[in-house]
């Protein structure tokens, strides 16, 4: 799989124009073709779906809606932003969606903004328990315009408990909870986050930016039916350009998601993007997108057996997902430090709080890994359970840079026989 003509043609253009930017592209494309991405929330996009996010689409304003904008010259627009909407509308099984959200923070803030008001009190998932910052962070908007609180993990299980979970809404009485997460390996049930709303009065919103996926697949649990309101990515599992989405059932909150969003929270959409996530979509309803989620679930698997073979400490004690988050303080290396060697030896990865971590996020005591990307690239079985090899060599000579080199050598071999799609060998 080579580098398609049409981004050929765009790449000399952008090398005539500006060198500068143009090798620094092309050092990122080394790194991504001969490197292993292991991190969770990062994949790989189809030549198609490259295509669609450099057209020239980006040249056109839009503001506001199909069929009433704010501009002139939308006709064939209007018709993208429409495809894009009936095949997520198709893809996840729900009445209404908006495709404009610029990121999936900015799609939590529309939905948040869609039914409370600055200074509601809203109940997510702690940052170091693997919630996300747009989960009620001190540091986040969420965390700022709202009176934010906190769930966390059994000390016992590290997993959700829901009945704690009750217990602190129940205290809380919060106008939403958000369910989802940005490092937890476990299933959520999403029927006992909807039965915890219904007993405090609050509004459900689940953000499955990281397993969208999986539950466009039906290899996890929908919220669809169950949540007031679903927010996600476009990436990640989707495999789609870095973007947002909020889906939900209910007319009414979709009248006040597509106000969120426009005109309260952004002017116009970014339509190359959704044109992308048009094509991303369409090939996520494809058999074959089903096959390459099982892969990923199944990948994981591998791969953190055998990383528990190395004596690794896997928080929860495995994962059903495509994300595993590992505890290092028993191999007596910091999230940072681990992070870094990793670096050195060509897989990237990245450092993660665990619960209860007595580092600061900058240094963490663990690290996230995903599976999505490298199957991407075809990796199976065999190639994760030499990677988790690779990362208990890494550890045991994380000082000796020699060591490190021919790791780095190996996984340089190792991706020559896996492209990256719009890159190639």
């Amino acid at each position: 799989m080579g580098i398609s003509i049409a981004e050929r043609s765009i790449m000399a253009n952008l090398q005539k124009e500006d060198n500068e930017i143009f090798e620094l592209i092309e050092q990122e494309k080394i790194r991504q073709k001969e490197g292993l991405e292991m991190i969770a929330s990062e994949n790989y996009v189809s030549e198609a779906v490259l295509e669609a996010t450099g057209s020239i689409l980006t040249n056109k304003y839009a503001e506001g809606y199909s069929g009433g904008r704010y501009y002139g010259g939308c006709e064939y627009i209007d018709q993208i932003e429409t495809l894009a909407i009936e095949r997520l509308k198709k893809l996840f099984g729900c009445k209404f969606a908006n495709v404009q959200p610029h990121s999936g923070s900015s799609a939590n803030m529309a939905a948040y903004a869609a039914v409370m008001n600055p200074g509601d009190k809203l109940l997510g998932q702690a940052l170091d328990s693997g919630g996300h910052l747009t989960h009620g962070a001190k540091v986040s908007f969420s965390g700022k315009f709202y009176q934010s609180f906190s769930y966390g993990l059994d000390p016992e299980t590290g997993q959700l408990n829901y009945d704690q979970i009750l217990e602190i809404a129940e205290e809380v009485r919060p106008q939403v909870i958000m369910c989802g997460f940005s490092a937890y390996p476990r299933k959520i049930d999403f029927k006992k986050f909807r039965e915890i709303a219904d007993k405090v009065g609050a509004y459900l919103i689940a953000d499955i930016a990281h397993i969208a996926g999986l539950v466009a697949t039906g290899q996890h649990q929908t919220p669809i039916g169950i949540a007031d309101i679903v927010t996600s990515t476009t990436h990640k599992t989707l495999r789609g350009p870095r973007s947002g989405i909020i889906m939900t059932n209910d007319e009414e909150l979709a009248k006040k998601i597509n106000k969120a969003v426009f005109p309260m929270l952004q002017g116009g959409p970014l339509e190359h993007i959704i044109a992308a996530k048009a094509v991303a979509f369409k090939e996520a309803l494809e058999p074959e997108f089903k096959k390459y989620i099982s892969s990923v679930i199944h990948n994981m698997q591998d791969f953190a057996k055998t990383l528990e073979s190395f004596d690794f400490d896997l928080v929860t004690g495995g994962t059903d997902n495509h994300l595993v988050l590992i505890d290092l303080r028993n191999k007596e290396i910091t999230g940072h430090d681990f992070e870094c060697a990793l670096g050195q030896a060509g897989i990237t990865v990245n450092k993660n709080a665990i619960p209860n971590d007595p580092n600061p996020p900058r240094v963490a005591s663990g690290i996230r890994v995903g599976t999505a990307a490298l199957t991407t690239r075809g990796m199976g079985c065999q190639e994760m359970q030499r990677i988790a090899e690779l990362f208990n060599k890494v550890i045991e000579n994380r000082n000796n840079p020699k060591v490190l080199e021919e790791i780095n050598d190996e996984i340089k071999e190792m991706c020559k026989n896996f492209p990256v799609p719009g890159i190639g060998r």
